[in-house]
């Protein structure tokens, strides 16, 4: 089972392994307290990516489409991942605050 959710938002027990997927550290978050179990940043959009992108849901189809394209050289990670998942609940962790238009729905999507 996958989730996502805030990074921002409290640990629950039910969020299983916490994996960060953001390029950057979450602003104003304690590493102690956000509770992650590892930080994937390698996977999580380019540096170019992210910053074209600005979280414009206008770009959302765009950015899909591109971010894909960036996974597809990092399938060892991807499914990692999916290993992961079959052992138990997983939760990706992300920054953005539009819980619609983010890099941790397309991975969700993937990896599922």
């Amino acid at each position: 089972m996958i989730r996502i959710k805030r990074v921002y938002s409290e640990p629950e027990a039910e969020d299983g392994i916490r994996i960060l997927v953001d390029r950057l550290w979450p602003r104003g978050v304690a590493k102690e307290a956000a509770r992650i179990d590892e930080w994937c940043k390698e996977i999580a959009p380019s540096n170019e990516l992210r910053q074209w992108f600005g979280h414009d849901p206008a770009r959302w189809d765009e950015f899909r489409g591109r971010y894909r394209q960036e996974l597809a050289g990092h399938e060892d990670i991807l499914t990692r991942l999916r290993n992961i998942a079959q052992k138990g609940a997983v939760t990706l962790l992300y920054a953005a605050k539009d819980e619609e238009h983010n890099n941790a729905v397309v991975l969700k999507e993937l990896i599922e």
